[in-house]
């Protein structure tokens, strides 16, 4: 293999401060490149097609922490609901009931990050912030015993322009910010911020992310043949 992935994964774990947790994005990756990340200490994966995810996880070491950062899809969660640990990317209610419904068939507990639109691009997904606000204002998630609301996710726009881009983060954190102080004071399970990518971490990190989600950095360019 040309590509040392315990060398990239150490130099960006080195790169992160203290708090910040590293999710190596392993889509359209081959499980032997999993396992070679696996195998240099890292836990969390994430993967955005369903059943790729489920085939990955029944080959590789029982204690990975599997993150959906895909698109949710609600005919989908049944299928990873036995495993998943945080599905990223929820952006309705519906779907916040749905994985509660499939984790308590399972008999599990499943945390769920809030997708929200903070680029300036209408081709990523996402809440608005007053689709957000009004969903966290109207109550019904509290009633859901099976899923804890762990924190917000976003994206930023994909332009060279640093100083839009972090002003994109930066309106994640103060949406965050609002959210704990409002509906999540007392929960401490309501943490984390997950933004930034290969190309955006740094900046993320800069306006208050304590998750990135890390792919090309660690395994190259994907390999988009496993796809077809």
């Amino acid at each position: 293999m040309n590509m040392d992935i315990k060398e990239n994964l150490s130099r960006i774990i080195a790169s992160l401060p203290q708090g910040v947790k590293l999710v190596a994005v392993s889509k359209t990756h081959p499980v032997e490149m999993l396992q070679e990340a696996y195998d240099a200490g890292q836990r969390i994966f994430g993967e955005n097609k369903v059943q790729e995810m489920t085939a990955k996880s029944q080959a590789l070491p029982s204690d990975i922490e599997w993150h959906f950062i895909g698109h949710v899809q609600r005919n989908k969660i049944h299928i990873m609901a036995p495993y998943v640990s945080v599905i990223q990317g929820v952006d309705t209610f519906e779907k916040l009931a749905e994985i509660d419904r499939q984790a308590a068939r399972f008999n599990r507990h499943i945390t769920c990050l809030l997708q929200l639109h903070i680029a300036q691009e209408e081709t990523k997904f996402g809440f608005s912030a007053d689709e957000c606000t009004a969903m966290l204002e109207q109550g019904d998630w509290r009633d859901l015993k099976n899923i804890t609301i762990g924190g917000v996710m976003g994206m930023a726009s994909n332009t060279d322009n640093e100083a839009q881009v972090i002003g994109e983060f930066r309106r994640l954190r103060d949406l965050f910010d609002s959210y704990k102080e409002k509906y999540f004071n007392d929960n401490a399970d309501f943490n984390t911020i997950s933004a930034g990518m290969s190309g955006d971490y740094k900046l993320a990190i800069e306006a208050g992310s304590n998750m990135v989600r890390i792919g090309s950095s660690i395994f190259g360019e994907r390999n988009y043949q496993l796809n077809k």
